[in-house]
């Protein structure tokens, strides 16, 4: 992957419901690489272990100073994480926190805040104020993302300490949920799409990701195919909004003159990072390909587990693919 993405590509329950289903599909891989492709190389397990980081073109254990000086050369990192793991928030402070010391000035980009949530988002960044009621219903936490602020307030902090800017990745929720429920064609006549300057965007179609997207609907979720198809779609729409984001802030660094030297890191579920073709890909297809970009895919990892890290390793779901302790609070299993 990493510079390689210069190709392309009153609401109801049932819709609330499955974006809700959607959301958690795209916090985990989707498919399995191996069974697509039996010619794939053969991933050796040399004892891993959790905190390790893999690097899948080579199939290293990278020490950690290694894998920074690598990153460093990026204008985007896309880290991956499965949804409030505790374990996924340190690695990426630990990311950032070395990003700052190495006198480099990072954007945080967060898929759990929506565009509506922005200015609220900014002000608190701004000012050393406490997390209150007022503030998580100004950023609209419960209706775009929702769960304990405090598993994702650890980000935040790190950025309003050290005078960071954060950047909402995410549509409106009301606008995904309007997609799932009518459908992408029908749901960008209605007039609340207008404020936010989306009518005029590209939302493209992009066959790779339709297919293992819906492939994995089908398999593991109940529906029929309109269903299917309007959850694509509302993916897509997710997918293209945050690159939109991300494109936006890269443009803005690049006419910026001075200082020091600044770069990107997007914390997304890890479905918006895999194979390069979710969010990666459409960024690098606003930019003309005129982008460095490299992805890290979080795993919880126990020796239970070798197998299916060896299977994201054959078909690389990114560059790297980082082991993290489990979460056995949280335990959550990907349908295969």
């Amino acid at each position: 992957m990493r510079a390689r993405f210069l190709c392309i590509n009153s609401l109801g329950w049932r819709s609330t419901v499955m974006l809700s289903l959607l959301v958690s599909l795209l916090a985990f891989p989707i498919g399995c690489a191996a069974e697509r492709d039996g010619s794939l190389r053969p991933v050796v397990d040399e004892g891993w272990q959790p905190w390790q980081i893999l690097e899948t073109q080579t199939g290293r254990v990278i020490p950690f100073s290694e894998f920074m000086t690598n990153l460093e050369r990026y204008d985007i990192v896309y880290l991956g994480e499965e949804h409030h793991n505790p374990y996924h928030i340190q690695a990426a402070l630990k990311v950032l926190d070395q990003l700052v010391a190495d006198g480099i000035e990072p954007t945080i980009g967060m898929e759990m805040f929506g565009w509506d949530g922005q200015s609220a988002l900014d002000d608190y960044v701004a000012t050393p104020q406490p997390v209150t009621n007022e503030f998580l219903e100004q950023v609209r936490w419960k209706q775009n993302w929702g769960g304990a602020f405090e598993d994702y307030a650890p980000l935040v902090t790190f950025a309003r300490d050290r005078h960071l800017s954060v950047r909402a990745m995410n549509p409106p929720k009301p606008l995904i949920r309007r997609v799932v429920k009518l459908g992408l064609d029908q749901a960008r006549q209605e007039p609340e799409w207008e404020p936010w300057g989306i009518l005029q965007e590209d939302i493209v179609d992009d066959p790779a990701y339709r297919e293992r997207i819906v492939d994995q609907l089908r398999r593991c979720h109940g529906g029929n195919e309109e269903h299917f198809r309007t959850m694509y779609e509302a993916s897509m729409v997710r997918d293209e909004g945050m690159a939109r984001t991300l494109a936006t802030r890269h443009k803005e660094l690049r006419r910026e003159n001075g200082g020091p030297r600044r770069m990107i890191v997007s914390y997304t579920g890890g479905g918006h990072v895999q194979y390069g073709l979710p969010v990666p890909k459409r960024v690098a297809r606003r930019l003309g390909g005129d982008i460095e970009q490299t992805t890290i895919y979080m795993t919880s990892f126990e020796p239970g587990k070798t197998a299916d890290v060896q299977a994201l390793m054959q078909e690389p779901i990114a560059d790297y693919i980082w082991l993290t302790p489990m979460d056995k609070s949280r335990s959550a299993k990907p349908c295969r």
